[in-house]
């Protein structure tokens, strides 16, 4: 038989065919999918076109059923396993944060601390069962080693995803603003247990102008497990606040994935101490500071902003990943830097880096790349991690340094990273350039 012709559509089956469509594409938030399907409709015979349109309205229902990310806030996550005792787990209603004053963005950034602090330990009672004495223990050694730093790395957070939110043409409101803070402060305590835990490795003595907490009298070794309890206290303010997020694996995969990275570079740098001076190369140090320093100073807290800004494309984190490792890197060559030249009352702490046999920057230049003599040398066998702070081996040191012109090798590798750092300029097209100008008007040639 002669095929059947197929009646063209009525204005019905178009605007079916059209809302069938859109459905369509909005399920796969494609525009160039709603094109194709319409012009694929166009092809269908009205008896299939209504089976389709009522397949897809049938899917649509069913897809809204489903429990979403943001939904339920206040409700906390569902994990069976964890939400014992009664009442766990905890959440924040945002209503409850406190105003976030962009006029007083220190000012605003510290209050949202003391709310994460007082929240910590209010969860330690009911929640885990400790005693009064612990709880204020915890409280006295979050305020003791979280607080008093520049807060560089967290407010970064909060500048990142203000101007992510601009170039996305997103609100920002007094919540998303203190959740930015909110993240800034989980890479701060991130910073806070790692120098706990470098200062007791180190033998290191002060810390942001105060004795490094292993040294009281009532810490010592304690300041190990209380390195650790700051470390999973982030993952609990970040399940508290974000875990209701769309973009909460996201979060914690990123978090889970640096704090490794950094634990990898502490072991790159703490395993020198079983190395001999020979072993100190600059390939070596870089290895050391970009897995220590530049994933989490710099990397983190830019893609923390744009995961919540819902950048999602590899390349872009990628692209963005590039132009940080050479800030992190460049960084980790100023703090060498200023712990042989500066003074602790710039810094806040006193330089150990020659007493403690560190691979840095300077010792790397100085010994292998051909700037001392075999005296200065063998000045250096004999007493590079083998003197103490102040000693005169130390000064003796430390003025070999500026004979050979590390100075001035530092101010010539100094402007280079900052020439490597604004040729990648345009290299991200959803990171707005600002964002890497705020970091590098931070750090070049900062003096602390």
């Amino acid at each position: 038989p002669a095929p059947r012709e197929i009646a063209p559509m009525s204005v019905n089956s178009m605007l079916l065919a059209g809302g069938a469509a859109v459905l369509a594409g909005v399920i796969a938030q494609d525009a160039t999918a709603v094109s194709a399907v319409v012009a694929t409709l166009q092809k269908v015979s009205p008896p299939t076109l209504y089976a389709l349109a009522a397949f897809v309205g049938v899917l649509v229902l069913f897809l809204l059923s489903l429990p979403r990310g943001g939904e339920g806030k206040g409700k906390g996550a569902v994990c069976p396993a964890t939400a014992w005792p009664t009442g766990k787990p905890v959440t924040t209603d945002p209503s409850t944060y406190p105003v976030y004053d962009s006029n007083d963005p220190k000012g605003s950034f510290y209050k949202v601390n003391t709310m994460l602090i007082e929240e910590m330990c209010g969860e330690l009672g009911s929640g885990y069962e400790l005693p009064e004495p612990e709880v204020k223990w915890v409280r006295d050694m979050l305020e003791y080693n979280v607080c008093g730093g520049k807060m560089n790395r967290g407010l970064m957070v909060v500048e990142c995803g203000r101007e992510m939110f601009k170039a996305t043409g997103q609100p920002m409101t007094n919540e998303m603003l203190v959740k930015f803070a909110i993240l800034g402060w989980c890479v701060e305590w991130l910073q806070a247990w790692l120098l706990v835990a470098d200062d007791f490795m180190d033998d290191s003595q002060t810390r942001r102008g105060q004795s490094c907490w292993y040294l009281l009298p009532t810490v010592k070794k304690i300041a190990i497990n209380d390195a650790f309890m700051i470390e999973m206290l982030i993952f609990k303010i970040m399940k508290r606040h974000f875990g209701n997020e769309p973009y909460y694996l996201q979060l914690l995969d990123l978090m889970l994935e640096t704090t490794f990275q950094t634990e990898c570079g502490q072991l790159l740098d703490t395993l020198c101490m079983n190395l001999d001076l020979p072993d100190f190369t600059l390939p070596r140090w870089t290895l050391i500071v970009k897995y220590k320093t530049a994933f989490y100073s710099f990397y983190l807290p830019v893609a923390m902003g744009m995961i919540v800004a819902g950048v999602s494309e590899q390349k872009e984190f990628d692209a963005a990943r590039d132009i940080l490792m050479i800030m992190g890197v460049y960084f980790q060559a100023q703090d060498d830097y200023l712990d042989c030249y500066g003074t602790p009352e710039q810094l806040g702490k006193i330089g150990t880096d020659i007493q403690d046999k560190k691979c840095g920057w300077l010792f790397a230049n100085a010994y292998h790349e051909g700037l001392c003599t075999p005296a200065q040398k063998t000045l250096l066998q004999k007493t590079y991690g083998k003197c103490k702070v102040f000693s005169d081996e130390e000064k003796a040191i430390k003025e070999l340094y500026t004979a050979i012109k590390l100075p001035e090798l530092y101010a010539k590798y100094e402007k280079n990273s900052y020439d490597k750092i604004m040729a990648l300029k345009g290299t991200t097209k959803q990171v707005p350039w600002t964002v890497f100008e705020i970091f590098v008007n931070k750090i070049y040639k900062r003096s602390k």
